[in-house]
């Protein structure tokens, strides 16, 4: 009867486990989040693209030196949601919906609330490629597209 129920307790665990495992797989558990691969908006996007600021640049409104984002329309520096929020009212205001984030180097478009894969959308490789260089002394690694 033990046998039973250890087995049948087994047999459970492990349906739970390939659920968990196939929750991971599609990255709802752990935060991951598909890029779009293409946006209509980059007629916005700023024709100089290589010359932007350092990575460590404060906000140009509060000074704050972290969770800083580079406009990419006029190529100001300002903070993110989770500190004041600068970069928000910059697009609200400014209608530039197109951010590079200095932490982790990804691209916001506010207008289609999502981020967009730099090494797929050609338009932003310019500004990813002068930032990542900006922070690490050497070329970003980048993958096939086709």
């Amino acid at each position: 009867m033990a046998k039973n129920a250890s087995s049948s307790s087994s047999s459970s665990m492990q349906k739970i486990n390939r659920e968990d495992d196939e929750l991971l797989l599609d990255g709802s558990e752990s935060g991951w989040v598909e890029a779009r691969t293409h946006c209509d908006h980059l007629d916005s996007l700023s024709p100089d693209l290589i010359h932007i600021p350092t990575p460590n640049t404060s906000c140009s409104r509060c000074e704050h030196p972290k969770e800083n984002w580079l406009c990419l329309c006029c190529k100001e520096v300002l903070c993110s949601r989770f500190v004041n929020k600068h970069m928000l009212q910059h697009y609200q205001h400014q209608q530039h919906n197109l951010a590079l984030s200095f932490s982790d180097l990804s691209v916001w478009c506010f207008s289609c609330d999502a981020y967009l894969d730099v090494q797929a959308i050609v338009p932003l490789r310019p500004a990813y490629e002068t930032a990542y260089i900006l922070k690490f002394g050497q070329p970003p690694p980048f993958r096939s597209v086709d």
